[in-house]
């Protein structure tokens, strides 16, 4: 996959008047969560006493017991804190794939789930989501593509990103029992997890020792300056395999910014639900916005602040023309299709991270664009 050169942080945020191509919720100041650093902690210490030496090569324990808690059954020694949800899925496929071995990963998904097992050298199977089907994956097409005693590793999202889908709890229950027969590593991205409306599925490393259940900061709390993510795995051999590949690439990660999530992340109760109330009332306003016209359409995503929203089928458009005409002439951007190996009559609609204003004048923009782009 090439290096998107126009993306938002090489263009420049000041460059963009409605940046509609984000996929969390608004970057947030620790003040705006209620954290005040310089409160002492339980133990009554404040991050002035914080001794900033190698920490902990597994995390803080403050944060492994926050993460724990949100999977029933789960110990702070079945985590293992990372540089964001992507270093966790780095070293995920670095641990469990050799050059050679077969891997079956849904798409479409974050780059990173594709390009490094393709970096690696690995037998990749791709399964293709499909608007038609809203998006649902096939578990039998995938069961399918998996060869018993060879295949290494499963990799799903859910909430799934690009297109905010959910799997039903009845495949999330299949793809794990698919792992064990098959001797496969399940990873599950769940980074959307936190976001998601209604009631969220069990985490995936709950279910199994052989799934690894992946999750950040960034996505749902607004803080990915603090570069704070996890890998969840029950069992011990893999779990060091994993701790092994962070330490080879960190060592371990930066006490402070571990410090400071922790804290965050044991007033999850508090700090989630006005999050998620904002999450709801955006979402209302796109679902506004596509009621109204008939040139996009999507299948509205039910976890996460993202959906992949196309040109209806039987709309003729230069894409090149609109993505040219949204950005130059109404400064609006989105994330175009090639960035999840679809066309680019396909684009990620971020709606949690603009202003309310912004986002409605973002969305009116993708109607001006469109437009001037129909033949």
């Amino acid at each position: 996959m090439p290096i998107e050169v126009e993306s938002p942080e090489q263009l420049g945020y000041d460059t963009i008047a409605n940046n509609l191509s984000e996929s969390s919720v608004s970057d947030r100041r620790l003040s705006d969560l209620g954290i005040a650093l310089t409160k002492p902690d339980a133990a009554g210490a404040t991050l002035d006493d914080l001794l900033l030496c190698y920490g902990d090569h597994l995390g803080d324990p403050v944060l492994r017991e926050a993460v724990a808690a949100g999977g029933s059954g789960l110990r702070p020694d079945d985590v293992l804190v990372t540089p964001g949800a992507a270093a966790a899925l780095f070293a995920t496929a670095t641990a469990v794939l050799e050059p050679g071995d077969h891997a079956v990963v849904v798409r479409t998904n974050y780059a990173t789930n594709l390009e490094t097992p393709r970096a690696i050298g690995a037998d990749l199977d791709i399964v293709d989501l499909d608007y038609d089907a809203k998006w649902r994956l096939d578990v039998d097409a995938l069961a399918a593509r998996v060869r018993p005693g060879s295949t290494r590793l499963i990799s799903v999202t859910c909430p799934h990103n690009p297109t905010g889908t959910l799997l039903a709890e009845a495949d999330l229950h299949a793809l794990v029992a698919l792992a064990e027969r098959s001797g496969a590593v399940l990873l599950v991205d769940e980074t959307y997890r936190d976001l998601t409306r209604g009631g969220a599925l069990p985490v995936a490393a709950t279910l199994s020792d052989r799934a690894i259940s992946v999750s950040s900061m960034s996505k749902a709390y607004g803080l990915p300056g603090l570069r704070i993510g996890w890998a969840v795995c029950r069992d011990p051999k893999l779990k060091e395999t994993l701790l092994a590949a962070k330490e080879q690439m960190v060592i371990c990660g930066a006490r402070l910014d571990e410090a400071v999530a922790g804290r965050v992340l044991a007033e999850r109760a508090r700090i989630l639900p006005p999050i998620l109330d904002d999450v709801r009332e955006r979402l209302d306003v796109v679902r506004a916005w596509m009621g109204a016209q008939d040139v996009f359409e999507w299948v509205e995503p039910r976890g996460g602040v993202v959906g992949l929203v196309r040109f209806a089928p039987d709309v003729s458009v230069d894409t090149d023309r609109f993505y040219e005409a949204l950005l130059h002439r109404h400064g609006t951007y989105v994330g175009p299709g090639h960035w999840f190996e679809v066309d680019d009559r396909h684009f990620r609609l971020g709606f949690g991270w603009p202003p309310i204003a912004q986002l409605h004048a973002g969305l009116a923009a993708l109607s001006a664009a469109a437009a001037e782009s129909i033949a």
